[in-house]
């Protein structure tokens, strides 16, 4: 495993299952959707870093580091036909060599916290790497965001993507058991940007695997007026470092509550440090899988976003205090907001979670689909 370190909707109380479907985007054509490969550097062991380039045949782009198995730019249009680019994102490639960061990265072994970086598996206590005071965040210091990913380009008529796995070694911060983990990325010719993950163990172990992109439909200054709608009627309240309490509270009558759209800079001053940083339990009904979880509208452009998992959760973060330029855009003090699909937080000290255990013989498969159209 080689580190990448240095070196060059109106209501979501629906009568159907889903909300109508969104416009098709305007712009140019293509023949067909598109893999393009380029090698953008080395790290310092001497791994090989390549990018990856996916367009559909409506000319939406997405684009995939193979260190951190980074989504790093998707480029989508507005109402008017007019493409620009939807995440936050370093130009040079080489950006990301340099300083490892969670941004637009695959994140793991475990998503989110884990509370005192420990938790008991089968009566065993397993010791974590800490990489904050308190606890283990997105993995560890050397988690899967910092690692180089082996990739495979896969084109079909209709779709094109590309395939990243990864084996994480046994004892890999802490984490027992050698894992086997396959991302696949495929964006296709309706306009959708799946995210697929897949994991093998030979112990048992804890897992939790989601994206971090920062959204920006505006493609500047901040988020603060994106009209947010999350599919859940309750979410985990948490105490100190954002640690859940262990109960599900609903989010009727608090800044929470975004079962209908609202702005999200609407209430965020009733939120402590004026910032969401919450996991909300999406609603789901019994033996469903792929369900809407949310829907982001950027009312200037008219950008619309649908995002559906299978997992139970769904973290909504909007960045408070992250300084970030690119070029000569400007970004504010809430420049994106993420909305990580996921288990909850703290899960393996929780029994009334929904389970993270994987075990020898299993295999965990998770799917996110983001849909992109214009109102």
């Amino acid at each position: 495993m080689r580190a990448c370190t240095l070196l060059a909707l109106s209501v979501f109380v629906l009568d159907t299952p889903t909300i109508n479907a969104l416009a098709q985007p305007p712009g140019g054509t293509t023949s067909m959707p598109t893999v393009a490969q380029q090698t953008v550097g080395q790290t310092l062991s001497g791994a090989t870093v390549e990018q990856y380039t996916l367009m559909n045949s409506a000319g939406l782009e997405a684009k995939v580091l193979t260190c951190g198995a980074m989504l790093t730019s998707v480029k989508v249009p507005d109402r008017s036909g007019a493409f620009d680019y939807v995440t936050l994102f370093h130009d040079d490639p080489a950006a990301y060599l340099q300083r490892p960061s969670v941004l637009g990265a695959v994140v793991g072994r475990f998503a989110n916290r884990i509370a005192g970086a420990r938790f008991v598996l089968d009566g065993k206590q397993v010791e974590l790497a800490a990489n904050a005071p308190t606890y283990q965040i997105h993995g560890g210091k050397t988690g899967f965001h910092t690692q180089v990913w082996k990739a495979e380009p896969l084109q079909t008529p209709d779709s094109a993507g590309v395939k990243l796995s990864l084996t994480s070694p046994d004892g890999h911060e802490g984490f027992p058991g050698t894992l086997q983990v396959e991302v696949l990325y495929r964006l296709t010719d309706k306009n959708e940007l799946w995210m697929e993950y897949t994991a093998t163990t030979d112990k048992p172990t804890h897992l939790n695997l989601t994206n971090h992109a920062y959204w920006n439909l505006k493609g500047r200054s901040d988020v603060l007026d994106h009209r947010l709608a999350i599919n859940a009627d309750r979410y985990l309240p948490t105490g100190e470092a954002k640690i859940p309490l262990g109960r599900i509270d609903p989010v009727a009558d608090t800044p929470m509550d975004f079962t209908e759209p609202h702005a999200i800079g609407s209430r965020i001053a009733q939120v402590d440090d004026e910032n969401y940083d919450h996991c909300y339990v999406l609603n789901k009904t019994a033996g469903e899988r792929l369900a809407l979880a949310a829907q982001v509208e950027e009312p200037t452009s008219g950008r619309v976003m649908e995002v559906y998992t299978t997992q139970p959760g769904v973290q909504l973060y909007t960045a408070r205090g992250m300084k970030f330029t690119r070029g000569d855009r400007q970004f504010g003090s809430h420049p994106a907001l993420c909305l990580e699909t996921q288990h909850f937080p703290n899960s393996p000290n929780e029994p009334s979670f929904p389970t993270t255990v994987l075990r020898p013989g299993e295999t965990f498969h998770e799917v996110t689909m983001h849909r992109f159209g214009v109102e």
